[in-house]
């Protein structure tokens, strides 16, 4: 599978907002079909406390046509979210995006209508620190 061009990137930006990296890829299987999520991470908490899993799915959206790169971005979230729910019911799913796209194109009214119905929950992260700017769940 080739990686998104800002993996590495994305993959810094967890460890350093505290996430301990476990599965790059995330390999799934449901219903017959394989598939692999970007990334695979849990929060490193307290030992009383059970940390939080995620998925991260990476988008660079660097393209001529960022809708074709948000139309494969959502088919991609909805069918991932859907195995994760039957498989790792725990661990939750999210997009991660450049700021620089987040401020110029799911900004837009259309894309923040498809965001909205479609639950999905986005890491915006900076491509010069690469450090995590938000969680929108």
């Amino acid at each position: 599978m080739a990686r998104d061009l800002f993996h590495n990137i994305v993959r810094s930006a967890l460890e350093k907002d505290g996430w301990l990296v476990t599965d790059d890829p995330l390999n799934i299987r449901c219903g017959g079909v394989d598939l692999q999520i970007d990334l695979g991470a849990e929060l490193l908490v307290a030992a009383e406390k059970s940390g939080e899993k995620i998925a991260v799915e990476i988008k660079n959206f660097v393209s001529a046509s960022k809708i074709s790169e948000f139309h494969m971005a959502l088919g991609q979230f909805i069918n991932y979210r859907t195995a994760l729910r039957a498989e790792e019911p725990s661990r939750n799913l999210y997009l991660a995006v450049p700021l620089v796209t987040y401020n110029d194109f799911f900004n837009l009214p259309f894309i923040q209508t498809v965001v909205n119905e479609n639950k999905l929950k986005l890491i915006i992260y900076n491509l010069e620190t690469e450090e995590i700017e938000q969680w929108i769940s």
